[in-house]
């Protein structure tokens, strides 16, 4: 039985693509017995220049530590591939050596060679750049490749972490390859957009079933909701009340649940994939090597998870730990639903919830409006509230605005508040659109977009929250110049 390449070189062309795992698969003879080849499944390769982080980002999608990760440029030099799921997809993923100009007979090039082979058979490709260190010759001679290439392209700006992190990455608008999505793959930071983001440029999936209530299936996929929240908030015990079951352990004793354990259940809308997860603690405090995995398990399950219930202990208050989940909800762009707990405790409720809200106003103000539910999760008093605010709030974060309404709220916001001056000069903001839901996106475009302030930005975000009516979601806002990075200058 010839080779691959071999089967390749008779039919006078190399192989590249689908083409290519086809020709790889083995062959039988005609046969009633012939075995049943299993689908192939698609393939996402991460290509990107040595030392931008690809191997990190390999191991984080892959969920285990399988490539060596080393500050030290080009410690990948071969292809690695891994079946794993991404965005609720089986893919195989696909870590490359770093791509550079090299002659062929060396190191190298032999690498830019087996990089070019990975590009040749990606279904999707995840270019990765470096945000903290910014564009570099090689990353946009790269990109011209890809464009020309024609593959799904998404663009990650890894070491993103923080806003500024965020911030710098949208010079990779300046690539062409569509929205830079900032990343942060040594701290798991973005990697809920990056997971829709693959599932989106894979399409339909080819293998699974296809029949008359395809929609109606997609309409039930089960919304993914996670329950975080400090030791012994009544995590477990709201879970318990919701199913209507003793489905986790609970008891004062804090730490009770140590795993992020997911329960399939309807709340008489549609399924619901609930999970409870580890109470979360300061950092400082984590000490054993088992509550760190719990609390890393905790903390992936809100990157998977769409909607966040985050469980206060009324009589506590909101502290400074809940603030830190309810920050990194909202930079995960997922959205947010607080759970006040034990509100039956409380004597002086007016005054709770005044210290509660003024606190929200203080630390959480990139998600003003955020819902806030009284229940006791004990007796079951406010539970019944719960899930229908948790369904209003993401049908608002699945919500995108037309176009048309957009502009006229952008036209009647720069009217109310013109741009500020940079430099001198007033910045001339053009136009908006907003490519995409799940958290809602917005990309402003005008001369010298980029330089807006923050404050500006947050006066935009707040005038768009009011006119679509949108509180506590987390709203993207990302500036874009008008230039053609690509035009020839005179």
């Amino acid at each position: 039985m010839g080779s691959p390449a071999a089967l390749a070189a008779l039919s006078g062309r190399l192989p590249s693509g689908r083409e290519h795992r086809i020709a790889a698969a083995p062959l039988y003879w005609r046969s009633s017995h012939a075995p049943e080849v299993p689908p192939v499944l698609p393939l996402v390769a991460i290509l990107g220049r040595p030392n931008v982080g690809k191997s990190t980002l390999f191991n984080r999608l892959a969920r285990r530590r399988i490539a060596i990760v080393d500050d030290t440029p080009g410690v990948t030099r071969d292809r690695r591939e891994v079946e794993t799921e991404i965005g609720g997809r089986k893919v195989r993923l696909m870590d490359t050596a770093g791509l550079e100009e090299a002659p062929p007979e060396t190191i190298p090039g032999r690498m830019r060679q087996s990089t070019d082979t990975a590009l040749d058979m990606a279904d999707v490709v995840l270019l990765v750049i470096d945000a903290r260190f910014g564009l570099t010759p090689v990353d946009k001679t790269f990109a011209d490749i890809l464009r020309r290439a024609g593959k799904p392209v998404i663009l990650v700006a890894n070491k993103a972490e923080g806003r500024a992190g965020a911030a710098s990455a949208m010079e990779a608008y300046e690539l062409g390859l569509g929205d830079p999505l900032p990343v942060s793959a040594e701290h798991g930071e973005g990697f809920g957009e990056l997971h829709e983001a693959v599932a989106e440029a894979l399409g339909p999936d080819e293998n699974a079933r296809d029949d008359e209530d395809e929609e109606e299936d997609t309409a039930n996929r089960p919304l993914r909701l996670a329950i975080l929240g400090r030791p012994n908030a009544g995590k477990s015990t709201l879970l318990n009340t919701l199913v209507g079951e003793e489905r986790m352990i609970t008891g004062p004793e804090p730490g009770l649940t140590r795993d992020a354990i997911p329960v399939e259940w309807h709340d008489g809308v549609g399924p619901v994939r609930l999970v409870d997860t580890a109470g979360l603690r300061r950092k400082a405090r984590v000490n054993e090597k088992l509550e760190q995995l719990s609390v890393y398990s905790s903390i992936e399950a809100l990157k998977q998870a769409e909607a966040i219930i985050l469980v206060l202990d009324a009589q506590l208050g909101m502290e400074e730990q809940d603030i830190r989940i309810a920050r990194l909800a909202e930079r995960e762009g997922r959205a947010l639903i607080i759970a006040l707990n034990k509100w039956d405790a409380i004597e002086d409720r007016p005054a709770a919830r005044k210290r509660l809200d003024d606190t929200l106003t203080a630390s959480l103000a990139q998600m003003k409006g955020v819902t806030v539910v009284p229940i006791s999760a004990a007796n079951g008093r406010g539970v019944d509230k719960l899930m229908p605010q948790v369904r209003k709030v993401v049908e608002l974060w699945n919500r995108r605005v037309p176009t048309g309404a957009l502009n006229r709220w952008f036209e009647d916001a720069l009217e109310r508040h013109q741009p500020p001056l940079v430099s001198g000069r007033r910045l001339k903001l053009r136009y908006a659109t907003m490519p995409k839901a799940r958290p809602p996106t917005i990309i402003v475009f005008g001369t010298r977009a980029e330089q807006t302030p923050l404050d500006y930005q947050r006066y935009l975000v707040n005038s768009f929250r009011e006119a679509f009516g949108m509180p506590g979601v987390p709203i993207r806002l990302n500036f874009r110049g008008t230039e053609n990075p690509f035009a020839e200058e005179d």
